[in-house]
């Protein structure tokens, strides 16, 4: 028997034992389930500057923690090597306990919370729920990092326990998201939600010849301004990776003037990878 997954605007339908678009979640006895739950690729004590979160606790660390699978199919995935893994991929095991018992002992390192990065965060919705509500338990934050592509119910409700976002607004037009499996309104509907619940700060990869036109960051940044003006924009310069290493590197000059456009509507704007 067939089962869907509601998770995001894919719909993945999946006959038994089928894996969904995102690698990470399969049909076991027509039920839709998690398939990275508690298993781990990558945990590290990081910067908070460094997810990127400019304006949130500055100074500070966070543990934090990937697995593997992505919703998205970017061609210049900075870490393809698990977003674009499945369950065949090495990991270690983690569950929800013993990683707020890591991010408690790291306390004494600056550490204030779990931040739930590196992959695709969401399409291991379960684990990063149940983590998050141990963290908020344990009086630590929760920060989240990602491509926003996640529907509205599911949304809404892990918004309470989280306490930082770093959403990644891909580009401003339809033909680009649709160029990477995505969808622009999703992801603007997942930046308004998290704007009324917690922190929110946003990344924008600049490709060249993709998304990287004045008019478009116009677009993007009034709209973004119309959301809050307040609201932190990383405008990121864009290395060859993945399926997209023929393309050169963004110039850096592009990337500041860019960023300038993005000020004519936002108050804080920062520059990446430059």
């Amino acid at each position: 028997m067939s089962a869907t997954c509601e998770l995001c605007f894919h719909h993945c339908k999946l006959e038994a034992g089928q894996t969904g678009l995102c690698r990470a979640r399969a049909n076991q006895d027509e039920k839709i389930i998690s398939l990275s739950y508690g298993k781990l690729t990558a945990l590290a004590l990081d910067p908070i500057e460094k997810k990127p979160l400019r304006r949130f606790h500055p100074g500070s660390f966070v543990l934090s923690v990937g697995s593997f699978g992505c919703n998205l199919r970017c061609p210049f995935c900075q870490n393809a090597e698990i977003a674009a893994a499945g369950a065949d991929i090495p990991t270690r095991d983690c569950p929800p306990e013993a990683l707020v018992r890591e991010a408690v002992r790291l306390r004494e390192r600056g550490n204030i919370g779990v931040a739930y990065t590196y992959n695709e965060p969401l399409v291991g919705y379960e684990y990063v729920r149940d983590c998050a509500a141990l963290v908020r338990e344990a009086g630590l934050l929760n920060v989240l990092v990602t491509n926003g592509t996640i529907e509205k119910a599911p949304w809404r409700a892990l918004l309470p326990l989280i306490d930082a976002v770093n959403i990644d607004l891909k580009g401003f037009t339809e033909h680009w998201y649709r160029a990477l499996g995505g969808d622009l309104e999703t992801v603007k509907r997942s930046i308004v939600l998290a704007a009324q619940t917690c922190h929110v700060e946003v990344t924008t990869l600049i490709v060249p010849d993709e998304n990287d036109s004045e008019d478009e960051m116009r677009a993007l940044s009034a709209w973004l301004g119309s959301v809050s003006p307040d609201i932190p924009l990383h405008v990121s310069r864009f290395f060859p990776r993945h399926r997209m290493t023929d393309h050169v590197s963004t110039p850096v000059e592009t990337v500041y003037r860019l960023a300038e456009v993005a000020r004519e509507q936002l108050r804080y704007v920062y520059t990446g990878n430059c």
